[in-house]
């Protein structure tokens, strides 16, 4: 039952006093999201874009009242989905 975010480091993309990172969640067994690490002061938006062979029976969804202060953001996810996120908000 493992969650594991990761941030990509081929962004952010920085516009003015705003950022835009990206990476993926990848769930493992039985788990069914966890805390994504954004990189942002704060958070705004967070895109959940599912991925694998099948679509899923239940969209990712986030789990925050957004925009949130911090650069942790909890999703809910189907059992064993994975998937890329991508959010936009203040820079650190």
């Amino acid at each position: 039952m493992t969650f594991t975010p990761t941030l990509s480091t081929e962004v952010p993309i920085v516009f003015g006093d705003r950022k835009m990172t990206m990476g993926k969640y990848v769930n493992t067994a039985a788990s069914t999201g966890g805390n994504i690490d954004t990189g942002l002061s704060i958070c705004e938006r967070l895109i959940l874009i599912p991925t694998g062979t099948t679509v899923p029976a239940e969209a990712p969804a986030v789990n925050e009242t957004l925009p949130i202060d911090g650069s942790a953001v909890t999703i809910v996810t189907g059992i064993a989905r994975d998937g890329d996120w991508v959010a936009f908000g203040k820079s650190a």
